[in-house]
């Protein structure tokens, strides 16, 4: 069975993502709120990698690149709050947020709330990066 290029590079999202916030917790970065910014380089990766495959099999048009980059970066973000949320329960459950940065959001929040936040904060930032990458890619090719 063949997994979809949008599958397989949203795995890669949550793989980058994954990695880079071990190695934060490895480091003893993981409080620092800012850090937590660069995940929008590894959206944007395999966003960009989906647009990427689709140009390159003439798959030009506007709406179909839309919609497989927003599946892309959908998935992506799906895995990493799964990810997070298992970690999160292995590491203890509320007593491990309650370590996590208060910048987040509010502060206060249970496993639930905090990993609901981040998925919207996740989501809302896919899609800007879609939008991002698609205008990009329009400027280089003739979407239709």
């Amino acid at each position: 069975m063949k997994l979809s290029k949008e599958f397989v590079n949203g795995f890669i999202i949550f793989a980058g993502i994954s990695l880079f916030f071990l190695a934060m917790e490895l480091l003893g970065l993981s409080n620092n709120f800012y850090l937590r910014f660069f995940n929008v380089l590894f959206v944007f990766f395999g966003v960009n990698r989906t647009i990427k495959q689709n140009v390159a099999e003439g798959k030009n048009e506007y709406l179909k690149n839309l919609l497989s980059a927003g599946f892309t970066a959908f998935t992506g973000v799906m895995l990493s709050i799964i990810g997070l949320l298992i970690y999160i329960y292995y590491k203890g459950g509320d007593a491990y947020i309650a370590n996590l940065s208060d910048k987040f959001l509010f502060g206060g929040a249970g496993v639930n709330e905090y990993c609901i936040g981040l998925l919207f904060e996740g989501l809302a930032s896919g899609m800007i990066i879609v939008f991002i990458t698609l205008q990009i890619w329009r400027g280089k090719t003739l979407f239709r």
